[in-house]
């Protein structure tokens, strides 16, 4: 299999809805008579001639209207997220690449009233927004919500597009770093933000060497459908939630020596990983729903999907998440067994490994996968790994 971040799924139906006219690369979801016209205006010295997008504002002002507002950095938990994820942008990243960032932008400009299509992302922020509604229902006037950050590397005259494309979706998505270019580490520091998905693996190293959670996301050809009421973040042990401590050990050792330095440090907490915090912030929204006395229904919910064994090397990892004071509310201790048939069955909005063999073994089950590039499994590599266009 060959998984590409930004891999074209040619001719995909909407899981949704089976009747709707499948999405192909070419258009990047409906074509004309998608969103309403009004009469042709120039766009300046581009040279060009096009029908802009009647843009409701009545879906926003709404919002406003009904007492939603925008958190503050500090007390919202942050999602950074790059256009090429949250969207499918394979077409217009060709054109870039063939072509050049003129021609580039003039494409953008001339089908700015064609909404992209969704991408890999798109189903996870759709459940953000979902928890957030339940959020604001119990409690009305507290910051502590997702707050969804679209980054990108665009030139602003690509701003029409995107906004065009987040109403056409009824996204929720008011913040924008349009860095024309430039590296968006630095404002992904200034948002103080708790997870970055990219599907440029450079930039999520970069992000993950300044210490924010940070993943590069995947697509397969086949997509699960999803819970629309309970976002689900399955994540893998060692090198996402704890250190890569135990991982060098196997590497260096073999399987028996990693079991023995499991029980041997059995008592010893494992040190965090690039995604402890991610899990912690999770958990935190969650202890919202409990005091409303809404565990069994949380509209979040989150595993632990190990290839650990659970009696010789799992208990160091309950035991290190118990003293972290963070939970999962499902432990998957697959003693070696593949991810990707209990991913299938779990049907996580995002699952996160740090070795691409699983990841591509989840992406082949139909599961959004993202990949971690954290640890020695990146110096050695599963030799089974594909390709990944990275």
């Amino acid at each position: 299999m060959n998984l590409d971040p930004v891999q074209v799924m040619k001719g995909q139906s909407n899981p949704k809805d089976p009747t709707a006219a499948p999405v192909t690369a070419s258009s990047n979801g409906d074509g004309k008579g998608a969103w309403e016209e009004k009469e042709e205006f120039d766009q300046g010295h581009l040279g060009l001639t096009t029908k802009p997008l009647l843009v409701s504002c009545q879906r926003r002002a709404r919002k406003v209207e009904g007492g939603i507002f925008f958190p503050k950095p500090e007390n919202a938990v942050t999602i950074a997220v790059s256009s090429r994820v949250l969207f499918r942008t394979e077409t217009e990243q060709k054109v870039y690449e063939q072509k050049g960032v003129e021609e580039y932008l003039r494409y953008q400009v001339e089908h700015e009233n064609e909404p992209f299509a969704p991408g890999p992302a798109f189903s996870f922020v759709k459940a953000l927004e979902a928890v957030n509604a339940r959020l604001r229902e119990l409690y009305p006037e507290s910051e502590e919500l997702f707050d969804i950050v679209l980054v990108t590397y665009n030139h602003a005259h690509v701003g029409v597009r995107l906004i065009n494309t987040i109403n056409h979706h009824n996204l929720f998505i008011e913040r924008f770093c349009m860095t024309g270019g430039s590296s968006p580490i630095g404002y992904l520091k200034a948002w103080q933000t708790n997870l970055y998905l990219s599907a440029d693996a450079e930039k999520v190293r970069e992000a993950l060497s300044e210490g924010i959670a940070a993943a590069t996301m995947f697509m397969s050809n086949k997509l699960t459908e999803v819970s629309q009421t309970q976002l689900r973040v399955a994540f893998d042990g060692d090198a996402v939630l704890f250190s890569d401590e135990s991982e060098r050990i196997f590497k260096a050792q073999g399987l028996d020596g990693f079991f023995q330095h499991e029980r041997d440090n059995e008592d010893i907490l494992l040190d965090r990983g690039p995604l402890k915090d991610f899990l912690a912030s999770l958990g935190k929204l969650q202890k919202k729903f409990y005091a409303k006395g809404h565990r069994l229904d949380c509209p979040i919910r989150t595993y632990l999907v190990t290839a650990r064994s659970a009696a010789s090397s799992g208990i160091r990892a309950l035991k290190t998440l118990r003293a972290w004071g963070l939970e999962t509310d499902e432990a998957l201790f697959l003693a070696g067994a593949p991810k990707g048939p209990m991913l299938e069955k779990i049907r996580p909005h995002i699952y996160f490994d740090d070795q691409m063999f699983h990841v591509e073994g989840a992406a082949e089950m139909g599961t959004v996968a993202a990949h971690v590039p954290y640890g020695i499994a990146q110096k050695h590599p599963h030799k089974k790994s594909l390709n990944t266009g990275n």
